[in-house]
């Protein structure tokens, strides 16, 4: 038996269309297959598909699954600010508890029409070896000089992984090269997903930062906007001394999306327990539906 599914087009990270990181929406996820939901994905394989499904259990309001066209994902952010856009304009609601593969995370409805969602801060893992810096470098068209000694390469996060690279100038992040199927490979033994290179040198008005993020291991050459990359990034430069915090908080923008003609920001808010230590992310930003239509399946 056929059944419709209502189905999105959302633009994240941005109030406006045909920027920042498209993702599709699905509101009819419940009774799909895996192969059902791979087959929507790759249909619609300009961002990633999150499915909404109802809740089982008390402490959730729904549950969604990611899928990119060759995988799932345990957590997409652009995704999730697309699903909230898109429940927004049937349902209000002030606060939802979603549910997922990577666990619980809180996504709000703040006044001036963004939405943020909270979650543990990411686990800072190994920095890697001088001896896989100088390998890796030359992949991404870099030189040692090109970094920002401040902030040393790191890896961050557990499920999904990121290397995070500080480089000294926009200069440098605009300079890139990246040789993907090298940085696939090199991705393996490194055992980081993928690459979010950053600096706080030259970036757009009001933002502390403007990155650029390649994950070619996932089927993603360049990421237009990633939210779960800048919480990472929060933790960073918490750590480095490089986050002024205030009243318990410490918080900034980051800019990314300009060299794919995709910008977007994302707003970046970490909380802190009276000894300074991270207890909790949130990242926020617009979305805007482009694209609202229903398939039968």
């Amino acid at each position: 038996m056929s059944r419709t599914l209502r189905i999105f087009q959302v633009d994240a990270f941005t109030g406006t269309p045909f920027t920042g990181n498209p993702a599709t929406v699905v509101l009819d996820g419940h009774g799909l297959s895996d192969e059902q939901m791979r087959a929507v994905a790759r249909e619609f394989a300009k961002g990633d598909a999150a499915f909404v499904l109802p809740a089982t259990a008390p402490d959730h309001d729904l549950a969604v699954r990611f899928f990119m066209p060759g995988k799932e994902a345990p957590f997409v952010g652009h995704a999730t600010l697309a699903v909230h856009a898109v429940l927004a304009r049937h349902s209000p609601q002030a606060m939802r508890r979603q549910s997922g593969r990577s666990g619980l995370v809180e996504v709000r409805a703040l006044a001036d029409g963004r939405f943020a969602i909270n979650q543990p801060p990411p686990v800072l893992a190994r920095s890697p070896a001088p001896a896989e810096i100088r390998a890796l470098l030359p992949l991404l068209g870099l030189s040692a000089a090109d970094l920002d000694a401040q902030c040393p390469p790191r890896i961050v996060g557990t499920a999904s992984t990121r290397l995070i690279i500080a480089l000294g100038d926009i200069a440098a992040l605009d300079a890139l090269q990246p040789q993907m199927p090298q940085l696939a490979a090199m991705s393996q033994a490194l055992g980081a997903q993928g690459y979010f290179l950053y600096t706080r040198h030259g970036a757009r008005q009001g933002c502390l930062t403007e990155s650029r993020m390649f994950c070619p291991l996932l089927g993603i050459d360049e990421d237009p906007v990633s939210g779960n990359a800048h919480a990472m990034l929060a933790v960073l430069l918490h750590e480095s001394g490089l986050l002024p915090a205030t009243g318990g908080s410490a918080q900034f923008a980051g800019a990314q999306g300009r060299h794919v003609n995709r910008p977007g920001r994302v707003d970046v808010e970490l909380a802190l327990d009276q000894a300074g230590r991270p207890q909790s992310v949130s990242i926020a930003g617009q979305a805007v539906v482009v694209l609202e239509g229903s398939a039968v399946f």
